[in-house]
């Protein structure tokens, strides 16, 4: 039974400029994947010698981004989003994502999506 879970990151950037590196295939070479391409709807991500398609199911401008990976056996625990959040107060932005994982594989997960984060702050100038 995979697990859901949420990583918020706060990023000091706007929400323009960040939405364009979640929701276009050039913004996402920059961080997630080694290469994107795009068919309509259907995102091809490929790192090293593997590739996996996902739909892009949801898209709110400057807000949200949600991709479900194709081939799934279960689509309503296999998809991942993108959440831009701005806190009324401070003004900050966070960046929400939401994954799921095998309850062995999430510490994994974690760590990844952290180092990609990590590349996602290089590719902003932060």
């Amino acid at each position: 039974m995979r697990l859901k879970y949420e990583l918020e990151y706060t990023l000091n950037c706007s929400p323009k400029v960040l939405f364009s590196r979640l929701s276009t295939p050039e913004g996402l070479c920059e961080w997630f994947a080694d290469n994107v391409n795009v068919d309509g709807d259907i995102f091809t991500f490929f790192w090293n010698k593997a590739e996996s398609k996902a739909r892009l199911i949801a898209l709110k401008e400057n807000k949200l981004v949600r991709f479900e990976w194709i081939d799934s056996d279960e689509p309503s625990t296999d998809y991942f989003e993108f959440r831009i959040n701005i806190e009324e107060l401070s003004g900050s932005l966070a960046l929400i994502i939401t994954d799921f994982a095998e309850p062995e594989e999430k510490e994994d997960a974690i760590f990844l999506w952290d180092s990609q984060i990590t590349d996602l702050k290089r590719t902003l100038g932060m």
